[in-house]
Formats: C-alpha cells, sequence, structure tokens
C-alpha cells in the first residue's frame, strides 16, 4: 500500500526542548492512531506535516508531496480537526463550514451545500442556523469535525476529538471517526492519549514516548500474544508479590484495586504464580486468565512494565 505520510529523521526543537527526536515512520491507508501521553510529540507531529512548524533536520511527504515544498497544496487536500477551538465569533454554524470550505478552494454555492450534509452528517442538522459562540462543549466539538470535512479531504488529522466531551457525546464522537475509517474508507490519523478510543476506532497505532516513536503496527500484533496473561490479587503484601513476581522474569502491569496483570512465559501457568505467592508467605484471593490489551503493549512501549 502506498502510504498516505512518511517522514525520514524528522526532529523539532523549541528553544531547548526537543519535541520530536529523528522521527521516521510510515502512515498507511486507512485509520491510524498516534498515542501518547500529553508532551509526547503527537500534537507536534501533526502541526510539522501540516506546515505550521518547521522541522531543525528530516523530510515529510504527505500524500505523495513534499511538506516543505507543497504545504499549501497539502493543506488543501487534508482536514484538521485541532485540539483547542477555532470557530469564527458571530458565525453560524452553517456558515462558517461553508466558509471553512471555501478557503480549501470549493466554489460558494458547492461548499454551502456540502455545509449542510456534512452538519447532519455529525449530528448539528437542527442546530446549523445557530450562531456558534452558543453551542455546548460538545457541539463545538462536532463543528470541528464538520469543517473538516466540508471539502472531502483525502486524510484526516483528528487531534483529540473526544475532549471535554460527556460519555454520552464521547460515544457519538467516535461512533462517527468509526464509521469514516471503517465504513467511507477515509484515511484518518486519531491523535489521543485515550486508549480505548484509539482501539475502538483504529487498527493500526503509533505510540509516541519522550519525543521519540516507541512502537509502531497492527494493534492485535502489539497486543501479543506473549505468553500468557492473568489477573492477579493478593489478600496481603501486594508490593511483596509484584516484586517476588518481576524478581521471577514474570511482566506485570499495575491495574486499579490491587489487581496486577501477569504475563507467564509459555510452558508456565497458574501453579507457578500460587507456588511464588506461597515461598513469599502470600496468599492469592484472585486469580483468573486474561487476553493482553492495548493498555498493555503501551505499558510496554514506554517501559511501565
Amino acid at each position: 500500500m502506498t502510504p498516505v505520510v512518511q517522514l525520514e529523521q524528522v526532529s523539532v526543537t523549541y528553544g531547548r526542548q526537543a519535541a520530536l527526536r529523528d522521527v521516521s515512520l510510515t502512515f498507511p491507508p486507512g485509520a491510524v492512531g498516534l498515542l501518547g501521553r500529553n508532551g509526547a510529540g503527537k500534537s507536534t507531529l501533526l502541526k510539522a506535516l501540516l506546515g505550521f512548524v518547521h522541522p531543525g533536520q528530516g523530510t515529510m511527504q504527505v500524500l505523495g508531496m513534499d511538506v516543505k515544498r507543497s504545504a499549501q497544496q497539502i493543506r488543501a487536500r487534508l482536514g484538521y480537526m485541532p485540539e483547542n477551538d477555532a470557530q469564527i465569533p458571530g458565525m453560524n454554524a452553517v456558515t462558517f463550514v461553508a466558509y471553512c470550505g471555501e478557503l480549501a478552494g470549493m466554489p460558494r454555492a458547492d461548499a454551502m451545500q456540502r455545509a449542510h450534509e456534512v452538519l447532519y452528517y455529525v449530528g448539528l442538522g437542527e442546530a446549523r442556523y445557530r450562531e456558534i459562540g452558543t453551542y455546548s462543549t460538545g457541539m463545538k466539538q462536532r463543528i470541528k469535525l464538520a469543517q473538516a470535512l466540508v471539502h472531502d479531504p483525502d486524510l484526516l488529522f483528528l487531534d483529540e476529538p473526544t475532549n471535554g466531551m460527556d460519555p454520552k457525546g464521547r460515544d457519538e464522537m467516535l461512533e462517527l471517526i468509526r464509521d469514516l475509517g471503517h465504513n467511507k474508507g477515509v484515511n484518518l490519523i486519531l491523535c489521543s492519549h485515550l486508549l480505548p478510543d484509539v482501539e475502538y476506532c483504529c487498527e493500526r497505532v503509533v505510540v509516541m514516548d519522550k519525543a521519540r516513536i516507541a512502537a509502531a503496527g497492527p494493534i492485535a500484533e502489539l497486543k501479543g500474544p506473549r505468553g500468557r496473561v492473568f489477573e492477579v490479587r493478593a489478600k496481603w503484601g501486594h508490593d511483596q508479590l509484584v516484586t517476588a513476581y518481576r524478581a521471577a522474569g514474570y511482566e506485570c502491569h499495575e491495574t486499579d484495586e490491587d489487581v496486577m496483570r501477569v504475563f507467564v512465559p509459555e510452558g508456565q501457568g497458574p501453579r507457578d504464580l500460587f507456588v511464588l505467592a506461597a515461598r513469599e508467605g502470600l496468599q492469592l484471593r484472585h486469580l483468573r486468565p486474561s487476553v493482553p490489551t492495548l493498555e498493555d503493549a503501551f505499558a510496554r512501549a514506554v517501559g511501565e512494565e
């Protein structure tokens, strides 16, 4: 598959702070998640691909065009949903979205027709004549998606699209993103620090940590399998048990409520977990088989093992 984005040894610094360090990466067509903690470099990566931030070194291509030479042409073919609000005060929704279409090169009549269509698609059809300043946070997120879609882009950049949304609105936004990537065949990069959002909408993921690429590939491959996985809780001595398991070479990931997820190598099983606990004078009160998750893959990639 011809990649939609390619980076070769890209570095970006803000003063003395490195935002991207020697990043080489390929994004294939389809829906790809861009994961990382706040400050990992995700938003900087998107802004560099848009031509808003200029790398100190390296080359970037988007849709087969060099970002340094063709940033304006690239932006005309991209849809960008920024993390922060970027509406124009005083405009109603349909006028704003149509104006964004015109900025992307659409004729005025076509932009207005398309604005109505995408506002209905994102669930704002009944509120399209309302002034944007009266919108709730969730509605403003939807209008950001609408303006990113109005010119029918070849690639979407979605930067934290569920920020500030209530649970119902968040679920509806994720359904829209999943529909775009899985049913409508839209190429998109979903930038988020929320692992469940990315896992629901995407089949591939890129994990960033400390301005570098920590892992990349299909989610199913990154999740494992790497041996068998068990959820374990001790009656007491939780920290002591974690130390014992790690000393024995088992991979342990902490979760809520004093439950740990333990990766046991092939050829070993629950009996070995009980034996190690007994050797430490500890008693297990909960042990059940589990499966690797994207959280496990993320923790492994960023060194939280």
